[in-house]
């Protein structure tokens, strides 16, 4: 697996973002709520995440950027969590949604460990739903 994140796996669409948090399940990791979705799988990837800081707490885009991009990057590196237990799921496809709801900005080892947490816990929830 290449450790990449393309414009795939990122979820942009207006119905599939409205559909996550209007019928997602969410869950909280400090400094982050997750929502998270399982829909029928449309194309070849298997997750698609969507990262959001508030602009309520971080006024500078800066900071949020930054927040963003270590984000971004915990997860290219540790997607493989994820999508290794959704390539035996040909059919199913997971939409996740990281809303980053800390006051300070946090280190990337912090969002790193978070991040697989995060991961672990998804595929737990999955493993549940799925009995």
């Amino acid at each position: 697996m290449k450790y990449t994140f393309k414009k795939d796996e990122r979820l942009c669409s207006k119905l599939l973002i409205n559909k996550l948090f209007t019928e997602g399940e969410s869950f909280l990791v400090y400094p982050f709520k997750v929502v998270c979705l399982n829909i029928p799988r449309t194309g070849s990837i298997a997750a698609q995440i969507l990262i959001s800081v508030s602009k309520r707490n971080f006024k500078s885009a800066p900071h949020r950027n930054k927040i963003k991009r270590h984000i971004r990057e915990a997860y290219r590196k540790n997607k493989h969590i994820i999508w290794d237990d959704y390539k035996d799921k040909p059919n199913d496809q997971l939409l996740a949604g990281f809303v980053y709801i800390g006051k300070s900005i946090a280190t990337s080892k912090e969002v790193d460990q978070k991040l697989i947490l995060i991961l672990q816990r998804l595929i737990e929830m999955d493993v549940k739903n799925t009995r």
